[in-house]
């Protein structure tokens, strides 16, 4: 692996008051060989550092229903000073971060050096992972290489990030910075053959991937575009590029405020650091400020966009196209396409559906409220985005539990508020857990902290247990629960639906043998459902009820690593949904029918026909209709310890019996939540919705006595 780079020149280097280097820096530019190494502290301006490492413990206390009363400090995993693991909800500092530092970062960047092209490594990505992979950024029609600023320091921690900085006076045809982003690449692979390689293509660097892709189909490439210029024949804008040549000189600084408002959103960018908690009047007051504080900023794009520059810019934009589009055929990368919905400079939208349609890998993304600077956006987390699609790897191939990422505190906070809100609020979800002396308190106390643990219990319909269980588990415990689920949502049909996005970002794997067995020898949670898809969607008349295979499955597998078993139910599908219509009723209405056997034609299968009535069910979506939410209740049982117990749970009979003991525990536990909760004065939302309004939201609802 190269080593780190970065800018060269007295602007970029700045020490700190007493000229202690704390880091250095290496320079690769186009057409010159690596330059001698500098010192530097970071990327100044007037006299403070634009981004600064922040490396506190951060005290995540959040006095509410939340109970965020424990500390996390995301770089607990350290060995011989290289981070090898991350711990659940560590900071990835999304938020801390704005556009102004932009305008303000780039100030120093775009001052004329007469120099090539170049990488830099940005201060505020750290030090990545062990082994991860490298990621080269490539720019927008800016050329500062400081359009990920936003997301250093989440990126940082899972890739060796390298940002592409074209000076404003540069004028570098097309082919020679496909030349050279394609000769760093191909040292890269020669340094790591079996080590991916990312490109973030920013607009114009979405067509310079594309064509560097197209020139090097053997290297095992991940093309992420972000609204990509590969459409700008297609742009809305096309009229007015001659107007832009005709424009005298003493007008050119009344067009980026233009190009501003056309190419991204202002009040998106204004967004970026505003808590999304904040009461409505906070939030517009915030709102307010940012935007007064980054409406003078928009007068230093004439400085980053010169009139000289933005012609060239145009012109190299419209060879760019052209190269990529008709290289397409041979591009054999890994493609995700990013596309904003209110993009007003090309058409993202359409330009990601004719991407999908001509590459052969190829995954979108739509942000239907983004303008084109979408990485410079609130809404957008580009590692959220990479994780939830699957695309995050540090070998050729992926590996669902080594390759994991833990979600992060924003995650959680913006998976909690904008994804799952309304569910949340609805539920009003209550844990339960039995000590070992049998004894049932509220919370998860009586589950096991240490791995490996099997949580093992009934698949409510639709899954709607599940956003609670794994939220509750992060914020009492700080644990990962690891959902094994349906392999359909990983490599079918449905595996392409950004619906399933937030169940892989929060640890969902691939429910196969070999994924169980590594979870298990890792010593993680993991949360089986033995009934799968069958309990799931199963059908009217059927609530709390065990479908679960003929074969103990799991018993014995959970005795081969010492797993502790904890069976648990959950109880509440019944108070929150209405079933209209199930399997036996749309199967009778023709045209669903056929939707349906469609669909499943192709669908992966699990299990064969000797595996019971859990075997093969046909995935579909049933007929619901809200009811006045109810409230959601979950009991684990006691724990059972199978360490040691090995040789004994290796007898078929015994595993049997064991099996069976469980069901029946999980079964005991259906009815007692069911008899239980007719003693809960605040089951309906409306009656705790009253109490929270009293009582503030800092106090827990209370329920029944268990």
């Amino acid at each position: 692996m190269t080593s780190i780079i970065g800018f060269p020149g007295p602007h970029f280097c700045v020490s700190n008051s007493e000229n202690k280097p704390r880091f250095q820096v290496q320079v690769r530019s186009l057409g010159s060989k690596d330059s001698p190494v500098l010192s530097s502290d970071s990327v100044a301006v007037n006299g403070a550092s634009v981004i600064e490492e922040r490396e506190e413990r951060r005290s995540l206390i959040d006095e509410g229903n939340e109970r965020l009363r424990h500390k996390v400090n995301e770089e607990k995993r350290v060995k011989d000073g290289v981070l090898e693991s991350l711990e659940p909800l560590w900071d990835d500092g999304y938020g801390t971060v704005t556009v102004k530092d932009y305008f303000d970062a780039t100030k120093e960047m775009i001052k004329p050096d007469g120099g090539p092209p170049r990488w830099f490594c940005p201060v505020a990505c750290g030090a990545p992972l062990k082994d991860s992979p490298i990621l080269f950024f490539l720019p927008g029609l800016d050329g500062t290489g400081w359009g990920l600023i936003l997301h250093h320091k989440a990126l940082g921690k899972a890739f060796e990030v390298r940002c592409l900085h074209i000076p404003i006076n540069d004028r570098t045809p097309f082919e020679g910075l496909v030349k050279f982003v394609e000769e760093t690449i191909r040292l890269e692979h020669a340094s790591s053959p079996n080590k991916p390689i990312y490109l973030v293509g920013d607009s114009f660097g979405g067509c310079l991937s594309l064509a560097v892709a197209a020139r090097n189909p053997t290297i095992d490439l991940v093309l992420i575009l972000v609204n990509s210029a590969s459409s700008i024949e297609r742009s809305q804008l096309q009229p007015l590029f001659p107007i832009l040549e005709a424009i005298p000189d003493e007008l050119h600084t009344a067009i980026p405020y233009l190009l501003s408002f056309v190419m991204g959103d202002p009040t998106k960018m204004a967004m970026v650091n505003i808590e999304s908690r904040l009461p409505p009047s906070l939030k517009l007051t915030q709102l307010s400020r940012n935007l007064i504080a980054l409406l003078p900023c928009l007068s230093s794009l004439a400085d980053i966009i010169p009139r000289a520059t933005l012609l060239w810019k145009l012109k190299l934009l419209k060879s760019a196209a052209a190269y990529a589009n008709s290289r397409l055929h041979a591009v054999k990368a890994e493609v995700l396409v990013l596309a904003s919905g209110k993009d007003n400079m090309v058409p993202s939208r359409d330009e990601a559906q004719r991407l999908m349609s001509s590459l052969q890998n190829c995954t979108v993304r739509h942000f239907n409220d983004n303008g084109h600077t979408l990485l410079l956006e609130d809404g957008i987390n580009l590692l959220t985005v990479i994780k939830g699609t699957c695309k995050y790897r540090r070998s050729r191939k992926r590996d669902y539990v080594s390759d994991f990422l833990p979600p992060s505190m924003s995650e959680l906070k913006y998976a909690s508020d904008e994804v799952f809100g309304l569910l949340r609020l609805a539920t009003g979800s209550v844990m339960f857990s039995t000590l070992e002396d049998g004894k049932i308190v509220r919370g998860l106390a009586g589950v096991p902290h240490e791995g490996p643990v099997l949580i093992v219990g009934y698949h409510n319909l639709m899954g709607l247990e599940l956003n609670s269980l794994v939220e509750e588990f992060l914020r009492e415990k700080n644990i990962m629960v690891r959902g094994a689920a349906h392999p359909e949502l990983f490599w079918g049909k449905s595996g392409s639906w950004a619906t399933f996005d937030w169940h892989k970002v929060f640890g969902a794997v691939p429910v196969t043998a070999k994924n169980l067995f590594k979870l298990l020898s890792s010593k993680s949670h993991v949360l089986l459902y033995p009934g799968g898809a069958r309990e799931a969607l199963h059908f009217k008349g059927e609530e709390y009820k065990l479908f679960w295979p003929n074969q103990p499955e799991f018993v014995r597998m959970a005795a081969q690593f010492g797993a502790t078993i904890v069976p648990f139910a959950a109880v509440g599908e019944d108070d929150l949904l209405e079933f209209v219509f199930d399997f036996n009723d749309l199967k009778k209405i023709p045209v669903i029918s056929d939707y349906i056997k469609e669909s499943n034609r192709d669908a992966l299968r699990l299990r064969d026909e000797t595996s019971g009535e859990v075997a093969n069910t046909d995935l579909f979506l049933p007929g619901v209709l809200p009811k006045l939410p109810g409230r959601y209740y979950y009991l684990f049982g006691k724990p059972i310890v199978t360490k040691g117990k090995k040789a004994i749970l290796k007898d078929k009979e015994n595993a049997k019996k064991l099996y069976l003991e469980i069901q029946s525990d999980i079964e005991n536990s259906l009815a007692y939540l069911r008899k239980k909760r007719e003693e809960d004065p605040y089951r309906s939302v409306t009656d705790r919705t009253a109490y929270r309004a009293i009582y503030s939201p800092i106090h827990e609802v209370p329920t029944f006595e268990p």
